[in-house]
């Protein structure tokens, strides 16, 4: 790596700033960071991008319970704002990248973000989030049942565990979240597995998600202009639902994407079973929401069950190529 500091601190001093050298070295390390693959960069742009991924179930929700915004209105909000960074994003990347989504992926990108903000005007952070991604691994394992995918022992063993997960935090009880609500989040995981699974080579991934917040906004207008007898929204409501679709969603989707060609397909799935996680802890320590025992042993069995799909499904080709490689030495 070229020394580059002289050459920026002349660069700054053509357009009359005047850099002190401490200024220097750390625009220096901000460029270096962005600019090349590391380990330490991969772990700082996924550890972000499941933050904000978690972050969208902690701003839906407060959002929802404590301001005055309405749900619909946060959808839209969401998606208008989504597009614009996204937008915004495309046009400083560079050029050569083709995508640009479709209006099936967008409506189901729209059933989402509708059932996700409506589920969160009575379901806490936590239990939201578990729902929901518990629906999309669901949506994804059955699809590849479906396309004939088989499964190991130990895999249906994972999913069997997860699926009783699922069925245990619903079940009725004190502490069992609202029946509607949760079906509600069941369907925004779906819908999210259905974009996910449209979305493979569709080519680039941050242009074709940009291109489907553009689509799938005249939808969430439609959707507010429908519910307009029941629209409130609130200054507090509005920045919450923005930082929602500019921040968490377009900025993490970007972040995401932008990690995601640097981690192998099985880290890439198991790393985003952090996600409930960091919502649970961002719910207790943030909302003041309680950790119950129904919570703890349904998320245990829930993630615990994924990623025993998800490991088993890597390990499943490294055992295919030993028994291939010993095969081969036996015959030579």
């Amino acid at each position: 790596m070229p020394n580059v500091g002289p050459a920026l601190a002349q660069d700054l001093e053509r357009i009359g700033i005047h850099a002190p050298d401490q200024l220097a070295d750390i625009l220096i390390f901000i460029t270096r960071f962005m600019n090349e693959v590391s380990f330490t960069r991969i772990v700082v742009l996924t550890s972000l991008a499941m933050i904000a991924f978690a972050g969208n179930s902690l701003l839906c929700r407060v959002a929802l319970k404590d301001t005055g915004i309405d749900a619909a209105s946060f959808t839209t909000i969401r998606l208008v704002s989504g597009a614009v960074m996204l937008w915004l994003i495309v046009r400083m990347s560079r050029g050569g990248r083709s995508g640009s989504g479709n209006w099936s992926s967008a409506f189901a990108l729209f059933a989402y973000a509708a059932c996700f903000s409506f589920a969160y005007v009575s379901l806490p952070a936590a239990t939201g989030a578990l729902l929901l991604f518990g629906a999309v691994q669901a949506t994804m394992i059955g699809h590849g049942i479906w396309a004939g995918e088989r499964l190991r022992k130990m895999q249906f063993v994972g999913l069997v565990l997860a699926l009783g997960g699922l069925v245990a935090l619903l079940l009725p009880g004190l502490s069992a979240p609202p029946l509607a609500a949760s079906l509600l989040m069941l369907g925004a995981g779906i819908a999210w597995g259905v974009y996910s699974l449209r979305g493979k080579g569709g080519g680039d991934p941050t242009r074709v998600t940009a291109g489907n917040f553009l689509r799938a906004v005249p939808i969430a207008a439609a959707l507010s202009l429908l519910l307009h007898q029941d629209a409130a929204l609130d200054s507090a409501g509005f920045w919450y639902a923005l930082a929602s679709g500019a921040l968490a969603s377009g900025i993490g989707y970007a972040i995401w994407y932008t990690a995601l060609p640097a981690l192998k397909s099985a880290h890439a799935a198991t790393v985003q079973l952090s996600v409930p996680v960091i919502a649970a802890l961002g719910g207790v320590v943030l909302l003041g929401e309680l950790l119950t025992l129904r919570l703890v042993l349904a998320s245990v069995a829930i993630l615990g069950g994924i990623a025993l799909v998800i490991l088993e499904k890597q390990r499943a080709p490294d055992v295919q190529q030993a028994t291939q490689a010993d095969t081969t030495s036996l015959r030579g």
